[in-house]
């Protein structure tokens, strides 16, 4: 629970419920319909089991995702994006917008390791 004061700024206040590399990427899963926890770490290549029900947990808490747990054998348990989780969508597309018409030489100076790679990937 947040024990600060609310922050005056409104990028302060989104990134209270949505800090951390894996956030976004979350709620950009989500935003595919509701799904299971296998089905969310499949797409999400590289996060932990830890993180993601970390993370699903606080969005639960927040009010950014519902949790519905199913009675069958075996227990089967679905996420899914609360109204207002969905109202992150157009924040997420007019981030891919943005980042898609970055210039690769400004990924290549942000992030030389990675980026790299990937334009060597592109040019095989």
């Amino acid at each position: 629970m947040w024990r600060g004061k609310i922050p005056d700024c409104g990028v302060e206040r989104f990134l209270l419920l949505l800090d951390g590399p894996w956030a976004t990427l979350i709620i950009r899963e989500l935003l595919h319909g509701p799904q299971r926890f296998t089905e969310l770490k499949k797409g999400l290549k590289g996060i932990s089991a830890h993180t993601l029900t970390h993370r699903l947990k606080r969005f639960e808490d927040s009010g950014l995702v519902t949790r519905t747990a199913y009675a069958e054998t075996p227990p089967r348990v679905v996420y899914e994006l609360t109204p207002l989780g969905r109202s992150l969508e157009p924040i997420l597309l007019n981030m891919n917008s943005w980042g898609l018409g970055l210039a690769e030489e400004t990924l290549a100076t942000a992030l030389p390791e990675k980026a790299d790679s990937a334009i060597e990937a592109r040019d095989r």
